[in-house]
């Protein structure tokens, strides 16, 4: 054998190897999923919370820490497709909006969901900025508070060309805040006498992940649990549009300082968020609804391969040296998302665009 057939089937080794082992992590990590999502946690939280992301990244990060000492790590790392499995995924995740949402969903959650979409994303890139983070943690962190948490930072990294380690440190915050929202928000506004629909409307507006944000609708009622639904789909329905304008501005300002000509902005735009418009548009005529089990199906596997390669990908050295800054970057976002979501929630639905159960 050649010296250069040797090198390609050690390649070719390395890639396989790699593949197995992310597809056997992921395979536990919805077998631990499952089990979890069967369970009730105490205080009456439903497993559900607990979604398949954390698992998945877990799996990945052990894995790593197992692999690092024997170098493992490095032998799988031309297997780890990690960006492939987002970009897949996030075009299937097209294929579950429905545009029409944006024209028959109540008004107020439209108005509403533009109002935080747009002052919690500059609030948080300024406050990130304040305190010196790279300007495409800002973006990821600024989107994934601003839109929808995981799927909006998958979008925004890919518009900015992050690193995978800062997606995986704002993927890892936005599910570990989540989980006590969850059960705080209800409280809060109980004791705040709030209605159905603005409690479900606030929840809906701050809550990042939309596991949790049903739950949080569950523990209230079945009204805010609607409601709450509504809202956080509206903003979901908006993550193409925040990564395309993600993509034109940093084609122009992060790295080149150029003027962003149309060249410049194509080569730089994430081309899977066509593929997420074209989905949206076939799932809105109607012509995906056969399949949308599979597809749901197909986009939760690709998504758990993503964040089980995060997890094996994942540099220790480089959070270490992010330090705390992002965190109390993101938990100032978070206090700001809150009160903002809450007058928001009671100004429109109280007097705005008022609507009833």
């Amino acid at each position: 054998m050649t010296e250069e057939a040797s090198r390609s089937s050690r390649k070719w080794l390395r890639i396989s190897s790699a593949l197995l082992l992310v597809l056997l992590l992921s395979i536990l990590a919805w077998w631990v999923t499952k089990r979890i999502y069967a369970l009730t946690l105490p205080g009456g939280i439903p497993g559900k919370v607990l979604e398949y992301p954390i698992w998945a990244v877990l799996l990945g990060i052990l894995v790593n820490l197992f692999l690092r000492p024997f170098g493992g790590q490095e032998f799988i790392r031309p297997g780890i497709k990690t960006e492939l499995f987002l970009k897949i995924g996030l075009v299937l995740l097209g294929a579950s909006i429905n545009l029409k949402l944006l024209v028959t969903a109540a008004g107020g959650a439209i108005v509403q969901a533009l109002i935080l979409i747009t002052c919690v994303f500059l609030f948080t890139y300024w406050l990130a900025g304040r305190f010196g983070l790279d300007d495409k943690l800002r973006a990821v962190m600024s989107t994934a508070l601003a839109v929808c948490g995981v799927s909006a930072a998958i979008a925004a990294a890919g518009s900015v060309m992050a690193k995978k380690e800062q997606v995986t440190y704002v993927v890892a915050l936005v599910i570990v805040v989540a989980l006590p929202m969850m059960v705080l928000m209800p409280l809060a506004a109980g004791a705040l006498g709030l209605s159905d629909v603005i409690a479900g409307a606030w929840f809906g507006g701050n809550i990042d992940t939309t596991a949790a944000v049903i739950g949080a609708g569950t523990i209230y009622s079945e009204g805010a649990q609607q409601v709450a639904s509504i809202v956080k789909n509206t903003q979901n329905a908006l993550i193409g549009v925040v990564a395309f304008l993600l993509a034109v501005y940093y084609a122009g300002k992060a790295e080149s300082g150029q003027r962003p000509s149309a060249r410049l902005i194509w080569d730089r735009f994430p081309k899977f968020v066509l593929g997420f418009v074209v989905a949206s548009i076939l799932y809105t005529l109607g012509w995906l609804d056969a399949g949308k089990d599979v597809i749901n199906a197909l986009r939760n596997w690709a998504f758990t391969l993503a964040f089980v390669s995060m997890g094996l990908e994942f540099a220790f050295g480089e959070i270490k040296r992010m330090g705390w800054k992002p965190v109390a970057v993101f938990l100032l976002a978070t206090l700001f998302n809150t009160l903002l979501a809450l007058a928001a929630a009671w100004l429109i639905f109280t007097y705005l665009l008022p609507i009833s159960l």
